[in-house]
């Protein structure tokens, strides 16, 4: 039987201050945060100006229209190649199916109608050479 501590009723969001029970607390802890939530607040510009002025903006790249729009079709491109591919199959394959068994009934039929031709010359033949 394994002793594990209960799980915490209610899980804290990234903006609180969590602060561990100093029961709790490991031996060599590190040094707990400053009071102050306020201390680690990011920094922002108070005005435009100061964006435009030299300062540093972090965010998400700005997307280029034309390479969102290469990516989208070629996205696209890969979709219809495989629903095509496979629509194709559907239809094709019972009319290949038809066409191979046609083909195959025709080459039986020519080739007992040239094997019977071919035995019965064979027969000829020796029939002549007996008499």
């Amino acid at each position: 039987m394994s002793l594990r501590p209960a799980p915490p009723g209610r899980v804290p969001t990234l903006t609180e201050v969590v602060r561990m029970p100093e029961a709790q607390a490991p031996a060599a802890a590190v040094p707990a945060p400053a009071a102050d939530p306020q201390a680690f607040a990011p920094t922002v510009p108070a005005s435009l100006e100061q964006l435009r002025g030299g300062g540093v903006v972090t965010g998400p790249k700005a997307i280029d229209e034309d390479e969102l729009v290469q990516r989208v079709l070629a996205d696209l491109q890969r979709q219809i190649d495989l629903m095509l591919e496979v629509k194709l199959r559907e239809v094709l394959a019972p009319a290949l199916t038809r066409a191979t068994d046609a083909l195959m009934r025709e080459a039986r039929t020519e080739l007992a109608s040239t094997l019977r031709d071919i035995v019965s010359r064979a027969v000829a033949q020796e029939l002549s050479r007996h008499r």
